[in-house]
């Protein structure tokens, strides 16, 4: 969940790509490691030798104690999606967003004949901001998939759900939720920005083949990097499965995680539609000899290329390759319904009718609609969200007239 971009250090404006322009101290001090996370992984380098990225990166998010997504830094609100925050994705800029894809979703139930019960799993749900949109928007129009809708929303973070929660049950909206189960069911598998926080290998490209780059500690027992024999032949056979080649020097990352999120995300769903939204590239894109690593630190909307500061305390992302998705959902089963870019993709779901409509209800002033017509401008921004891939898949839907896609 980071963006792209970078700039000299000063004060200045800096222009994030996949999100937006914010104001920000490029001198500001990053902020100091979880110190018992640090302590962690020096213990485990010192016992098991150097550490692959993508354990390192598994526990700098993911520790129950002290990870970035789940730990004690989770709890702090400053941390995390939202203006004050690190981050700022489309569904908490409004919930615009989460009410065109409330459309998506009710096609895909008449597709199916519109199920008694209608599961939708959201999975890094964060504090609800779609969860929200998507039940607000099933409202607001009168939908009969309302009252149908059971919403199970998977979140490492214990915080963020009962945010989640309070969210929802403020709005009238809660009775919708219900805890994730691996009961199959009809209904829809949701992930927004999540793919591109899973645990990367780190890899590089030379003259006697490729190298892995592992997390180490120097002599002064601070975190540091090697180059060394890759920890598993899978990186290799990743990379000739999609006739990639990376040159002597060349960087990059490699999500083999990708494949295990994916066949667990998809056990449940029994029949109907599956939406991936992030920032990736198809893989003779993302291992093009000129783009180099994509692999960010994201803290208070800044943008860095260093991981081992801030261990535990900002985030880590990077780019998604679609290519390695699309192989492992067509192993699955999964149909394609398309590849497209988060700009046509809610345009085709009527967002800027949305807006138009939006103008005309009461209780909304001018202050109100430009917000809204803000947060879809940056929507539909090629430079910004617009340009996120949208990966949509279908098992067991039937191919109904309805809206283009």
């Amino acid at each position: 969940m980071s963006a792209r971009g970078g700039a000299e250090g000063g004060r200045g404006r800096i222009e994030v790509g996949v999100r937006r322009a914010v104001d920000l101290d490029l001198d500001a001090p990053l902020p100091p490691s979880e110190p018992e996370l640090l302590a962690r992984i020096a213990a485990e380098i010192r016992e098991l030798g150097p550490m692959t990225f993508a354990r390192f990166m598994e526990l700098a998010l993911y520790d129950p104690d002290a990870g970035y997504y789940s730990g004690r830094a989770e709890a702090d609100a400053a941390r995390g999606p939202g203006r004050g925050g690190d981050f700022v994705t489309a569904p908490e800029g409004h919930p615009i967003f989460g009410w065109a894809i409330a459309r998506d979703l009710e096609d895909a139930w008449g597709r199916l004949g519109r199920p008694n019960r209608f599961v939708v799993r959201e999975h890094g749900a964060g504090s609800g901001a779609l969860a929200f949109g998507i039940l607000d928007g099933l409202r607001r129009s009168g939908s009969p998939l309302a009252e149908v809708i059971r919403y199970q929303a998977i979140e490492v973070g214990r915080s963020a759900l009962d945010e989640l929660d309070a969210r929802l049950d403020a709005a009238g909206l809660a009775r919708a939720l219900e805890a994730p189960d691996g009961t199959p069911a009809a209904g829809a598998v949701i992930a927004n920005e999540l793919l591109d926080a899973l645990p990367v290998h780190r890899v590089a490209g030379s003259d006697e083949g490729l190298l892995e780059r592992f997390v180490t500690l120097d002599p002064a027992g601070e975190l540091a990097t090697t180059l060394a024999t890759p920890s598993t032949t899978a990186l290799r056979e990743r990379l000739d499965a999609e006739a990639i080649d990376l040159h002597p020097g060349q960087e990059a990352e490699i999500c083999l995680a990708l494949d295990g999120w994916l066949e667990a995300a998809l056990a449940p769903l029994e029949r109907g539609l599956v939406v991936l939204i992030d920032y990736g590239r198809p893989a003779s894109e993302l291992y093009a000899p000129d783009r180099g690593p994509t692999l960010r630190a994201y803290h208070r909307h800044r943008v860095h290329a260093d991981p081992l500061v801030g261990v535990g305390r900002q985030d880590l992302t990077t780019h998604v390759d679609l290519t390695a998705v699309e192989r492992v959902a067509e192993r699955l089963g999964l149909e394609p319904l398309g590849r497209t870019r988060q700009a046509a993709y809610l345009a085709s779901l009527g967002i800027g009718d949305l807006l138009v409509g939006l103008q005309s209800e009461p209780g909304v002033d001018l202050e109100r609609y430009l917000t809204a017509k803000s947060a879809v401008i940056r929507m539909l921004d090629p430079r910004a969200t617009g340009g996120f891939a949208v990966l949509r898949f279908g098992r067991g839907l039937p191919r109904e007239a309805g809206r283009p896609r």
